[in-house]
């Protein structure tokens, strides 16, 4: 567990460090949430109606940007080498760093979704909710993004394959988590069951993230 945390700790310091964590993806997100207003038009009530939907579609852009970095710059200075032959599982050591990944990018996307909510007129109701699933939702993001930087460690031009490799596997966590934010926001559908399948996606993502991502490493490093 000590070498678990310092490695959590060491990835949240090189990630303030290089400056692309939280700050990135939350100015990443607002400009999404900026820029389509411009594209809808002033109707309040439709940004009200797909206002959970723009905030989801941002935040599963922005927790895509850092993905590829995620093993990449442990393989160019060699830690991941050494990880490979310490004693600690490479399942628990993807666990611990898709840990830090969320804590750096994912975290902040949900602290920020209050604010900007507010500039798609959304109720406070709705608000919450929105907040609530990407709170549950975006560690899903997080983890299968592992699975998708773990393939693309030992290949060049790796982000592109990660874009293309996760966002197939996001699909079922943006529907549900939309599906669930839109039935605070309509009153018409139950929040319940659909937000329930989203805790099920992100604890399936929790348990077999991690383990394909040290499968693909392995493979990929042999």
């Amino acid at each position: 567990m000590t070498a678990l945390i310092a490695l959590v700790v060491r990835d949240l310091r090189l990630a303030v460090r290089v400056g692309g964590g939280a700050f990135v993806g939350v100015l990443f997100f607002l400009a999404v949430v900026v820029v389509m207003p411009f594209a809808i038009g002033p109707d309040l009530n439709l940004l009200r109606r797909i206002g959970p939907a723009i905030l989801w579609v941002g935040a599963l852009l922005a927790s895509l940007l850092a993905l590829d970095r995620l093993f990449a710059q442990d393989q160019e200075d060699g830690t991941l080498d050494l990880l490979l032959t310490a004693r600690t599982p490479l399942e628990l050591v993807a666990a611990a760093k898709g840990l830090a990944h969320w804590i750096a990018t994912g975290l902040p996307l949900v602290l920020a979704a209050p604010v900007l909510s507010l500039l798609l007129n959304l109720e406070p109701l709705a608000i919450g909710a929105v907040v609530l699933t990407l709170l549950v939702g975006t560690p899903a993001l997080t983890f299968i993004g592992l699975v998708g930087a773990a393939l693309a460690v030992t290949l060049r031009r790796g982000g592109l394959l990660v874009a293309v490799l996760i966002l197939p596997l996001s699909i079922p966590i943006l529907i549900f988590g939309i599906s669930a934010s839109n039935a605070a926001v309509t009153g018409g559908l139950p929040f319940g069951a659909p937000f329930t399948i989203l805790c099920a996606l992100s604890l399936g993502s929790l348990v077999l993230g991690p383990i394909a991502a040290g499968a693909a490493i392995r493979a990929g490093l042999d």
